[in-house]
């Protein structure tokens, strides 16, 4: 999606044109939107990074996908979960080995990090918002994260909004990634749910790797997935739920839905409940083995850009993304 520093580029595939950038059972019987106003930490685990864990598709404690399948898997041992807090709530079978449930009173910041600002170059996609710590922008209220944009001055700009990492804290390779996710739309709205290589510092974007597993812009009930890499320069590879090979998927993205990723060193494949709508082959060379290396999760709402553009509805704020749980298997 959205990408720190750098500029953004333009992904093309079948017909779908997509720039950069990096979902309720019943979104309207959703939580409280006020603020919470507690900014302490959840626990205190050390920073892990889970490497080269076999690949299997998982269930959840909910029903999620019923699109599981078996993959090819790497040697190592998988850590046992890492979600020890008495905050986390009940306890999952099969064990992932890191979730969040985001059942704390303020956000887990052994886990999460906040970036702050408006980056360079609007965080590299011309964004409108600045990203804040304040409870205002972000805050977990009963048992559901909340990133909510706002229109206000302030900082110099025109919008804030919220933008959280697991940089150095939580990265991972290889694995099954379930998320249940509730997004915002509305035009100017840009809400992701995706990756980074944790090596971006070493050796700069895109040859670290994006994964957007979600994005979506606008009005749009469409949710986007898109790979970004680096082959004697930028290479993206997109699909969506608006057109998969001759399929579709309709759905309300302000509803929650499950979004699920399955990671080996050889395919990735994204879904929406049971429908995939992304899938690329990573066992290749030049530049694709990015995608075999470990990667960090980013969560953010941006406001414009060079994507959704900059004709921006100030009658939809506050807008905010409303996100249950991440949970990572191995």
């Amino acid at each position: 999606m959205k990408l720190p520093i750098f500029a953004t580029a333009l992904a093309t595939t079948f017909g779908l044109t997509a720039l950069l950038a990096a979902c309720s059972d019943d979104a309207s019987s959703g939580p409280d939107n006020s603020p919470q106003l507690e900014s302490t930490s959840c626990s205190s685990e050390t920073p892990e990074s889970y490497s080269e864990q076999d690949l299997a598709s998982s269930s959840s404690a909910e029903p999620t996908s019923s699109s599981t399948e078996n993959v090819a898997s790497s040697s190592s041992a998988v850590p046992a979960s890492s979600s020890e807090d008495a905050c986390i709530g009940e306890e999952l079978d099969p064990a992932p080995i890191w979730n969040d449930e985001f059942n704390c009173d303020s956000l887990d910041e052994s886990s999460w990090s906040y970036e702050i600002g408006n980056g360079e170059w609007g965080w590299g996609n011309n964004e409108k918002q600045y990203y804040t710590d304040r409870p205002e922008n972000i805050y977990v209220k009963d048992g559901y994260l909340h990133i909510r944009a706002l229109k206000e001055a302030y900082q110099g700009s025109d919008y804030t909004s919220a933008r959280i990492i697991t940089k150095h804290k939580k990265s991972f390779t290889y694995g099954t990634v379930e998320a249940r996710i509730a997004l915002p739309k509305g035009k100017g709205i840009w809400p992701a749910f995706w990756m980074l290589g944790e090596n971006i510092d070493e050796v700069s974007w895109p040859k670290c790797g994006e994964i957007d597993i979600i994005e979506a812009v606008n009005e749009e009930s469409v949710v986007y997935g898109t790979h970004h890499w680096y082959a004697d320069g930028q290479a993206d590879y997109g699909n969506s739920t608006k057109e998969y090979y001759g399929t579709h998927y309709d759905l309300d993205i302000t509803e929650f839905h499950n979004y699920k990723m399955t990671w080996d060193s050889k395919m990735m494949t994204m879904y929406v409940d049971d429908f995939k709508y992304q899938e690329i082959a990573i066992d290749g060379d030049g530049g694709i083995e990015a995608f075999r290396k470990p990667f960090f999760f980013v969560l953010n709402v941006a406001v414009g850009g060079q994507w959704p553009g900059f004709d921006i509805d100030d009658s939809q704020f506050p807008n905010e993304m409303l996100v249950d749980y991440i949970r990572v298997y191995k």
